[in-house]
């Protein structure tokens, strides 16, 4: 089972957009895939069509992640109705804000890697939608994850946003998850006839070199089309949708390359001692250091960071 965080420390970009296309991509190669929805907004939720009200969810899962618990927090997708084939969705919630404090401890850290070791044999990939911040919300999903997919957006303030997030996935993997590796950078809503676009994606690569991944996602309405009608991008009709979801085809073959080289390190007995609790607190030091510098340059710039609202 390979596990995959969507991130973004700037709200906006299209985070939820990437990974339910990622979703839609795995679901049509027939992977028995899991959707974690660890955004408060619970948006990839309500893309995946599934009813959020009066069940079990996320936020009961980080208060107590036992199996019962998450077992009955996970629900099939709506998108499985006329298509064979294995996607669920690990419920979200507004509560899941709760859980969301600048200061975790490391026991509340691991809470979603200790879910996931109870369904590790049910599932080919794990993708989780994470909140669009460096609270706990976002290290808890680090913790429990292989790769973390950066995701950004070709403007003004997308270097730093992706260098936060490259420096945080660093101070994770010395300090508490010595297998988490970045898969890289991905381009959302990019306009190809943009000269500001060209711009920003080759500064981007300037800074960044191969951590840029050659995927880049254009701006199209299809997908939000098919994210507002809870369908699946990949069965969604017209021109705009079958390129967005060849797009997708080939982002998550980046995974599935990525996820092998990883299970080939593993069989190779090339494993990284686990860290000790010196070394966890330290890390967890560094990181609120990180998510205060990460305040200060949001006010310096004079941007909120909003979450992704829900399409229309």
């Amino acid at each position: 089972m390979h596990v995959l965080s969507i991130s973004s420390l700037k709200g906006g970009v299209g985070k939820t957009t990437v990974t339910l296309g990622l979703a839609s991509a795995a679901f049509a190669k027939g992977l028995r895939t899991l959707v974690v929805d660890l955004d408060p907004q619970s948006d990839a939720s309500t893309g995946m069509d599934i009813e959020i009200e009066g069940r079990l969810n996320v936020a009961d899962v980080l208060t107590n992640p036992k199996d019962k618990v998450v077992q009955q927090a996970i629900s099939p997708s709506g998108w499985t109705q006329g298509h064979g084939g294995t996607i669920d969705v690990l419920i979200g919630s507004p509560s899941a804000i709760n859980f969301d404090g600048p200061h975790p401890t490391i026991k509340d850290i691991w809470k979603l890697e200790t879910a996931l070791t109870t369904v590790e044999n049910d599932y080919d990939l794990v993708l989780v939608d994470c909140a669009p911040s460096l609270n706990a919300l976002t290290r808890t999903a680090w913790a429990a994850s292989d790769r973390v997919l950066v995701v950004t957006e070709p403007g003004l303030f997308s270097v730093a946003a992706a260098d936060r997030a490259l420096r945080a996935i660093e101070e994770i993997r010395r300090g508490l998850s010595p297998r988490l590796q970045p898969l890289g950078i991905v381009v959302n809503r990019a306009r190809p006839q943009s000269l500001e676009h060209q711009y920003r994606i080759q500064e981007l690569k300037d800074m960044f070199g191969p951590l840029v991944l050659d995927t880049v996602l254009p701006e199209r309405t299809s997908m939000q089309q098919a994210q507002g009608a809870a369908r699946p991008l990949h069965v969604w009709p017209g021109e705009g949708a079958q390129e967005m979801a060849l797009q997708f085809d080939e982002l998550l073959q980046t995974v599935l390359t990525a996820a092998g080289r990883a299970g080939d390190e593993a069989a190779s007995g090339r494993k990284v001692p686990a860290p000790t609790a010196a070394v966890d607190a330290t890390a967890a030091a560094e990181l609120e250091e990180a998510a205060a510098v990460e305040d200060a340059e949001t006010t310096t710039a004079g941007e909120t960071e909003p979450g992704e609202g829900k399409q229309p």
